[in-house]
């Protein structure tokens, strides 16, 4: 195992309480020492990265990706997915169960986290809340935490039905493992062979094009907090991803002010965009949920820069270039996110709206770390695995989609302004992105 030294770096772990100069000695996957300038005492045979003028942060984790593997390895790879979250800065990611097959099983899971998939980071999966994804029967959680799930999702489905997502609460409850909801009422986005492609509102009546109603996300936000408080003594989690519009923060934040494990996720597209960015029918605008209204994007704003919201997620979603060069409706939702998500926050949020650095990398470390309690990460304390991102704060850069590692060119951000630019990322002791390579 290699030995590295950061020298010369501005270390800043929110979970520690450290913003200061210091040197950070990492042996054996862990962080070993960390000490002011030049005061490291076990540093022979060590290699040396010089991060002098740049901040020393924990890596990042992203709760909200899709590989695609296992069965859509032309939209993603195992391998390149967690190559663009290296590029990104991100040394964990939370990969959600909607592959081919459903990620339902441990054999799965274990799949998923073997060696020969050749990732670069840590990968967490999420294995499926109901058999098959198909919300009519819960899994059986032991066996797939035991096999290294560490949450149970549908995710790109909902949990519709009361009686399964009451019965999802508790089992997971008892393993200790969070649920994350896909907060979409289909009965209200799906009419017949029909699909809402985008949010209901003007843009959507002008360009023709069924719109979603902010009732389908906030009204099963509610019944899910309604579900949580009638199991108040079990005490489950209730994750709520990507979440989109300002009556389910509202649902949210009454619900934690009640005393209740409920918690949020925000992606950067929804934070930053409209669905006035639909434009002329431009299918790297569309998501699920979809962009919403200028009013619900600025309560996503004031629930981050309020602390209603509990960690940034890119909901990665990478699609082949064939698949969304058709007519808006019939593309598939998603775009891709990993190496846009930390020089956009850095661009709005720290640059623009005055968030705290320390913050903004909570949002996206910390806090993700705890939310899913993945022990000894998101922080650089002694003792922690040797999960950091090294990069220039200052660095304003645009990005350009067909350089990215991903094996997909899905965003909406091309030729975006960023601000701070990646220079090392190191997962568990090991260089896993360096910009000069």
């Amino acid at each position: 195992m290699t030995v590295l030294v950061i020298r010369g770096g501005h270390l800043i772990d929110p979970a520690g309480g450290v913003d200061a100069l210091k040197d950070i000695l990492l042996k054996d996957g862990r962080v070993a020492e960390i000490a002011g300038p030049g005061k490291l005492k076990h540093t022979e045979d060590a290699d040396v990265l010089d991060a002098t003028g740049l901040t020393v942060a924990p890596g990042l984790i992203d709760l909200h990706v899709h590989l695609r593997e296992p069965g859509q390895g032309y939209k993603e790879t195992i391998a390149t997915g967690t190559a663009a979250a290296a590029a990104g800065g991100f040394t964990s990611v939370v990969a959600m169960p909607n592959t081919t097959p459903v990620n339902d099983s441990p054999e799965t899971t274990r799949w998923m986290q073997a060696p020969e998939r050749g990732a670069v980071v840590r990968v967490f999966p999420v294995a499926a809340a109901t058999r098959g994804s198909k919300g009519e029967a819960v899994n059986d959680y032991a066996a797939l935490k035991a096999a290294g799930a560490v949450a149970v999702s549908d995710d790109g489905l909902p949990i519709l039905k009361d009686n399964i997502m009451r019965e999802a609460l508790a089992a997971a409850a008892r393993m200790g493992l969070t649920v994350i909801q896909h907060a979409e009422d289909t009965r209200l986005t799906h009419i017949g062979d029909k699909v809402a492609s985008m949010n209901a509102g003007v843009t959507a009546f002008k360009l023709g094009l069924r719109g979603w109603p902010n009732e389908a996300e906030s009204g099963i936000v509610e019944r899910d907090i309604r579900l949580v408080s009638e199991l108040r003594e079990a005490r489950p989690h209730l994750h709520v991803a990507h979440i989109s519009t300002a009556a389910a923060l509202a649902a949210v934040r009454q619900a934690r002010r009640n005393g209740l494990r409920v918690t949020c996720e925000v992606a950067p597209h929804h934070f930053l965009l409209t669905d006035e960015h639909v434009g002329l029918y431009d299918t790297n605008a569309k998501m699920c949920p979809p962009l919403r209204s200028a009013a619900d994007r600025d309560a996503l704003i004031e629930a981050l820069l309020d602390g209603v919201v509990d960690a940034i997620a890119t909901d990665h979603a990478p699609h082949a270039v064939h698949e969304k060069e058709v007519e808006f409706e019939r593309a598939p939702n998603g775009v891709i996110g990993l190496e846009t998500a930390l020089g956009l926050s850095l661009r709005w949020l720290h640059h623009e709206w005055k968030m705290p650095l320390g913050r903004v990398l909570n949002l996206l470390s910390a806090q993700p770390a705890a939310l899913l309690g993945l022990k000894g990460r998101g922080t650089l304390a002694v003792g922690s695995f040797a999960d950091v991102l090294v990069f220039d704060p200052k660095a304003e850069w645009t990005y350009n989609a067909r350089e990215g590692k991903s094996k997909s060119r899905n965003t909406p951000f091309d030729g975006f302004a960023m601000q701070g630019r990646v220079r090392w990322t190191i997962s568990e002791g090991r260089i896993a992105y360096d910009s000069a390579l």
